[in-house]
């Protein structure tokens, strides 16, 4: 119905010639605007009931007593279903801090949380099915849980700024929520995402569609393509000065896996994107001093560099 759609627009309304770079990219801009639009509504109605049932002094407690392993698993998967991302890092990482949660454990959560976004796992579901989406999941949480053991090991304590420790937090008990409030919360959460993130979307969208139009297919292939070894650390060095969510650079990754581009590379380039952002660093300062930062990125780095490779190699 979708495609019928852009199709009409683009070559009934608009008469653009089927197999020209403009319909194409047209096409590709109208049908995943739509699509990816549609996906969030009901995608973020049903993970904000997801939310609700995990606020930030529920997640804090249900970490404060997990040891290193254990609890940079737990921590992984938590911050798949809960509200947080780079952009909250500062409150978060003191809450965490304050309620006793370990330091590695605490990165775990902080990893996983904007890299395994549970919008673009659904969204990825829907635009490359379940093997991708799949692979995107497990890379994203074995980052998250190794990063942050490492971290953990390395007894980093001391790179966090004195006056975190001194901050105390008070742990307020929330009153249950009925299913009415639930379901208006999750509608109110609706309405406050697409409001931020429906432009972004869209441009990230038309830079897909003009990539899925106009890029070369032999361009993309010498700098990106399966030859060039160099192909995933260059993606990893475009990706970190970006800021998006995952939901706003699925379509760019669209775009480029259709144009060729190997599976590892595109996924490497994402995980940067969302997990490894300069503003992320920056906001990250204000509680963490520079040797901890340094050792934050290069982990990351590293970890996301043998991701790509290894699912290059891989698919």
């Amino acid at each position: 119905m979708l495609q019928w759609f852009a199709d009409r627009v683009v070559y009934s309304l608009l008469g653009l010639e089927k197999g020209t770079r403009l319909a194409g990219a047209l096409n590709f801009f109208i049908y995943d605007t739509i699509k990816i639009l549609l996906l969030l509504v009901v995608i973020i109605y049903a993970v904000s009931i997801i939310r609700s049932f995990f606020p930030p002094e529920k997640t804090k407690k249900l970490l404060s007593h997990k040891r290193e392993f254990f609890g940079n698993i737990a921590a992984a998967l938590l911050g798949v279903v809960t509200p947080f991302c780079s952009c909250s890092a500062v409150p978060v990482f003191i809450g965490f801090v304050e309620s006793g949660v370990p330091l590695g454990v605490t990165f775990s959560f902080l990893i996983s949380s904007p890299m395994v976004n549970e919008v673009a796992i659904v969204l990825l579901l829907g635009i490359f099915g379940w093997k991708i989406a799949g692979i995107y999941v497990a890379s994203g949480l074995a980052v998250a849980i190794a990063g942050g053991i490492i971290i953990g090991r390395l007894k980093l304590e001391n790179q966090v700024e004195d006056y975190v420790y001194q901050i105390k937090l008070s742990d307020v008990e929330l009153p249950d929520l009925t299913w009415k409030d639930r379901s208006d919360y999750a509608f109110g959460y609706v309405k406050d995402i697409l409001k931020k993130v429906w432009p972004y979307i869209v441009v990230a969208i038309a830079i897909g569609g003009a990539i899925h139009g106009y890029a070369p297919e032999n361009f993309l292939m010498k700098y990106a393509g399966r030859d060039n070894i160099l192909a995933v650390p260059v993606a990893v060095l475009i990706g970190v000065p970006l800021y998006s969510n995952a939901a706003g650079i699925i379509p760019i990754v669209h775009a480029l896996m259709e144009k060729g581009m190997a599976v590892g590379t595109v996924l490497a380039f994402m995980m940067a994107v969302t997990a490894l952002s300069l503003p992320e660093l920056i906001i990250l300062r204000q509680v963490l001093r520079p040797k901890l930062i340094g050792i934050f990125v290069a982990i990351m780095a590293v970890a996301i560099v043998f991701t790509g490779y290894l699912f290059n190699a891989i698919l």
